[in-house]
């Protein structure tokens, strides 16, 4: 009995721990887009994270009074973003980072705890690097696809929150309860997976995260 509950606990840890080398290709075209893109002379913004901040369009042009990197990769976890924070994050040498983790993490089955900390392993390269640097936690959103593990996200925005409370230069960016009316999740704001946003959910997280990047 023993020796299952040992080998199932393997099982979980080698399912959480996916390879980030799945990541490699599409991280080294982001490195290469921005071979032309970036200004190193320009203060940095950097929005990174899953799929929510890839696909996020038109997300420089919401913002063109700032440089914005974003530096988004689909399907990403914690440890990922971990993995390749310095190709995403660091380069930039970024003054203020915007960091959507979680989403993908959660759906895999991993605790909240795990994604904590690998998250504070995030922060504390990024400050390693450059102290001043601001953190903002954009919340983990809820969505149709995953509205049955919503206990779990709504645990993990509140680590984030806490964690933020004891960081003076790190924020929590609450995008979870916009996207509700009351307790109910509005279903206009998604594509059709059910997943992803459509411009009307994007708009909800635009109202949001402005005032924390002016």
């Amino acid at each position: 009995m023993r020796f299952l509950l040992i080998a199932g606990l393997l099982v979980l840890n080698v399912l959480h721990a996916q390879d980030p080398l799945r990541f490699k290709e599409e991280v080294a075209s982001i490195e290469k887009k921005y071979d032309t893109l970036w200004n190193p002379s320009e203060e940095t913004i950097v929005f990174t994270g899953s799929s929510s901040i890839r696909i996020w369009h038109d997300l420089e042009t919401r913002f063109p009074q700032y440089h914005i990197v974003n530096s988004g990769f689909g399907g990403s976890q914690a440890s990922d973003l971990l993995a390749y924070s310095d190709v995403l994050i660091g380069r930039f040498n970024p003054k203020k980072v915007f960091i959507y983790e979680g989403d993908n993490d959660i759906a895999e089955g991993k605790r909240p705890k795990v994604i904590l900390k690998e998250i504070q392993e995030i922060i504390a390269k990024i400050r390693a690097a450059r102290p001043d640097t601001e953190i903002v936690l954009i919340a983990a959103k809820p969505s149709l696809a995953r509205w049955k593990l919503r206990g779990k996200y709504r645990r993990l925005n509140r680590r984030f929150a806490r964690l933020a409370k004891k960081d003076t230069m790190t924020t929590a960016a609450d995008v979870w309860h916009p996207m509700l009316t009351g307790r109910k999740l509005k279903t206009d704001i998604f594509l059709e997976d059910g997943l992803h946003m459509n411009a009307k959910g994007y708009e909800l997280w635009y109202g949001v995260l402005k005032k924390y990047v002016e």
